[in-house]
């Protein structure tokens, strides 16, 4: 198991919160809503996959880069993969 498993409630509360985001947004789609109501859920939804990534990224940082026990090769690795995951996702 990783480490992601600590607070793995707490994640996949995060996730249902924002699947039900995207249901709304198909809704909107839809049913015609406006285009500002749906920018709004967009944006929101957006926030909250932000927010997920943040706490994601927070806990690869902890436990692959900064943790005191990694040796230097493991830290370096771990890095690489936050740098190669920080790229894809600014695309």
């Amino acid at each position: 198991m990783g480490h992601l498993t600590d607070g793995n409630d707490e994640l996949q509360k995060r996730v249902r919160r924002i699947a039900g985001q995207v249901t709304a947004i198909e809704k909107a789609l839809a049913a015609g809503a406006d285009c500002t109501t749906t920018l709004h859920l967009v944006a929101a939804t957006r926030g909250a996959i932000n927010g997920l990534m943040d706490v994601i990224i927070e806990e690869h940082v902890r436990a692959h880069v900064a943790h005191p026990d990694l040796p230097a090769e493991e830290r370096a690795a771990g890095a690489e993969e936050l740098i190669a995951v920080i790229r894809r996702y600014a695309k």
